[in-house]
C-alpha cells in the first residue's frame, strides 16, 4: 500500500461525512491503556461503535498538554510496557481488520526523535498510520518532523487555539494537512468546556482561512456536547470522557475488569448516536 493511499483515508472519510450531511466523531484513547490486549480490544471495536476517525495517543512520561485523566492513561500504558514500536504494532493489527478508518497518532516529539524520524515515518506508513498530531512542535520547527512527514505522504495535523489570532493563523495552517484540530479551550485536556457560541464563532473564523475539515476537541464531556460541536464543525473530538470509561472499568488493583472494552464501546455508541443526530439540533 503506497503512502499516498494511506494519507488518503482522512480525506475520503471527511468527504464521505460531507456527503452524508453530518459531522464526524473522532475518538481518542491512549495506546496500551490499561494494557496491550485490552487496548487492542478497545481500538478494534471503535469503528463498529461509531468512531469515524481514531486518535491513538503515543504514551509519554511528560505529557504537558494533557490533563490528569490522559496523563494517568499514559502512565498505565508505560507501566504495562507500551513503547512506540508496540503502538505501531497495534496499528498493524488494526489494519488487518479495517483498511478504511483513519488512524492519527497524537503525542509528543521526544519518542519520535529517539526512534529516528525517517525510520518512524517509514514504519508508521507501513503500519497504516494516516496522520500525526505532535503537540510540542510549533511551525517554527517544521523541518524537524512536519516537512519530512508531508514529503513522505503522512498528514501533519496542526492545533489551533483560542489565542491563535488572524496574524498567527496562516503560519499555523501553512503546512497543515488532513484536518485542523481546534482546541476549544485554553489549558490542558479534559478540564473546562467552551460554549457553543464560542465554538461556532471560532469555526467560522477558521473557515475563512482554510478549506480543510475542522475537528473540535478539549472539554467535550457528554454526548449532548458532542452533538452540539458536530453541528457546527466537521467533527467532534472526544478523549478524556472516553478514558474516564476505561478508568471506571478497572478493578481495585488497577487491572481491567471483565467487560471493560464493551462498556467503552457502549459509551462511544452513545456519542455516535448524538453526533449523527446533529441535524435535529441545528
Amino acid at each position: 500500500m503506497s503512502a499516498a493511499q494511506d494519507s488518503g483515508r482522512i480525506r475520503r472519510r471527511f468527504e464521505a461525512l460531507k456527503e452524508e450531511g453530518r459531522g464526524g466523531l473522532v475518538t481518542f484513547v491512549t495506546a496500551g491503556d490499561p494494557d496491550y490486549e485490552t487496548s487492542r480490544e478497545i481500538v478494534l471495536g471503535l469503528p463498529a461503535a461509531g468512531a469515524d476517525v481514531i486518535e491513538l495517543g503515543m504514551p509519554f512520561s511528560d505529557p504537558m498538554a494533557d490533563g490528569p485523566v490522559v496523563q494517568a492513561a499514559s502512565q498505565r500504558a508505560l507501566r504495562a510496557g507500551m513503547k512506540l514500536a508496540k503502538c505501531l504494532e497495534l496499528v498493524r493489527e488494526f489494519r488487518a481488520h479495517d483498511d478504511d478508518t483513519p488512524i492519527v497518532l497524537m503525542g509528543y516529539y521526544n519518542p519520535i526523535y529517539n526512534y529516528g524520524v525517517d525510520r518512524f515515518l517509514a514504519d508508521a506508513l507501513a503500519a497504516g498510520v494516516d496522520g500525526l498530531i505532535v503537540v510540542d512542535l510549533p511551525p517554527e520547527e517544521d523541518e524537524e518532523l512536519c516537512l519530512p512527514s508531508l514529503k513522505a505522504g503522512m498528514n501533519f495535523i496542526r492545533l489551533a487555539t483560542p489565542t491563535t489570532d488572524d496574524v498567527r493563523l496562516p503560519v499555523v495552517l501553512s503546512n497543515t494537512s488532513g484536518f485542523v484540530y481546534y482546541v476549544s479551550v485554553m489549558g490542558i485536556t479534559g478540564t473546562k468546556s467552551a460554549t457553543e457560541d464560542a465554538v461556532r464563532a471560532a469555526v467560522e473564523r477558521l473557515r475563512r482561512h482554510t478549506d480543510l475539515p475542522i475537528g473540535v476537541g478539549f472539554g467535550i464531556k457528554t454526548p449532548d456536547a458532542a452533538r452540539a460541536v458536530a453541528a457546527v464543525a466537521d467533527a467532534a473530538v472526544v478523549g478524556s470522557a472516553i478514558v474516564d470509561r476505561i478508568v471506571a472499568g478497572l478493578d481495585a488493583d488497577g487491572a481491567p475488569a471483565p467487560g471493560l472494552a464493551g462498556k467503552v464501546h457502549d459509551y462511544v455508541r452513545e456519542l455516535a448516536a448524538e453526533v449523527r443526530s446533529r441535524e435535529e439540533s441545528v
